[in-house]
């Protein structure tokens, strides 16, 4: 064989470097996203400032210090933004454009895209964390934390947001996606004892605290507060991904 030329070898590349290089390129789209990173970052992290100080102004009753008892709930928002509201906005939009039925004509399959999407939402919760964790910090969080408790949460706030958020994505048109995806994400930040404890909620805190929204703050607070692992939370949450998984493969439209 002469120098410098080579044999062709057609083929995929294994599976697993499909979901990393696919889990890499759906973050850095969703971090070039303005909108995207809007809701990722920089929405906490006001949230986080501004409840705060709030806080020391209003005589907001609180069972610890405001930065320890709003942190973790910002914590949850962050994992809801994300994992909710950016990926059925971005999968509602990749199937008006047709990007989805594009990537189901490449080697990686369905479950591969799925893994992928999930990995690049936890890369994107990581630098959350890191950014949020920072902040706070800068303002006096004293954490008492439960590294199995705040892994084992975002693992299951993760699995349970995405599931409903490809259920809305797959059920709606895009633009209804986008409206619907940001409604939702507002009601559950005001309402849906993410950012405050259920208990602040008085006799309604008996049934946010059964919402998704509700049982990631209050696992979020036990990991972070309390230094403990809530397993009614993470079953909630279990349950709750279970049903969007159910009914998203029964809905979910690929164009």
């Amino acid at each position: 064989m002469s120098t410098g030329t080579f044999t062709p070898r057609p083929g995929a590349a294994p599976l697993h470097r499909q979901i990393v290089a696919q889990a890499t390129m759906e973050a850095r789209l969703m971090l070039r996203n303005g909108e995207q990173l809007l809701l990722a970052v920089v929405i906490p992290v006001v949230v986080l400032i501004g409840a705060v100080k709030g806080a020391d102004r209003i005589n907001l009753e609180l069972s610890g210090r405001p930065i320890d008892e709003f942190t973790p709930g910002v914590l949850a928002l962050a994992v809801m933004s994300t994992a909710f509201t950016s990926l059925a906005i971005a999968t509602g939009f990749e199937r008006r454009y047709g990007v989805i039925k594009r990537l189901g004509s490449s080697p990686l399959p369905r479950t591969g895209l799925l893994i992928g999407k999930v990995g690049a939402l936890l890369l994107v919760e990581i630098l959350q964390g890191l950014v949020i964790c920072a902040v706070a910090l800068g303002m006096g969080w004293d954490p008492h934390v439960s590294v199995p408790g705040v892994v084992l949460t975002v693992i299951a706030g993760t699995a349970a947001f995405a599931s409903l958020g490809l259920l809305v994505a797959g059920a709606l048109r895009a633009e209804a996606t986008l409206a619907a995806a940001n409604l939702i994400y507002l009601l559950l930040m005001a309402g849906g004892a993410v950012v405050l404890p259920s208990s602040a909620y008085g006799a309604f805190g008996d049934v946010v605290r059964w919402l998704p929204s509700g049982a990631l703050g209050d696992s979020m607070r036990a990991a972070l507060i309390d230094g403990a692992v809530d397993p009614v939370g993470l079953a909630v949450l279990a349950g709750w991904a279970v049903l969007g998984a159910v009914l998203t493969a029964r809905t979910f439209k690929w164009e």
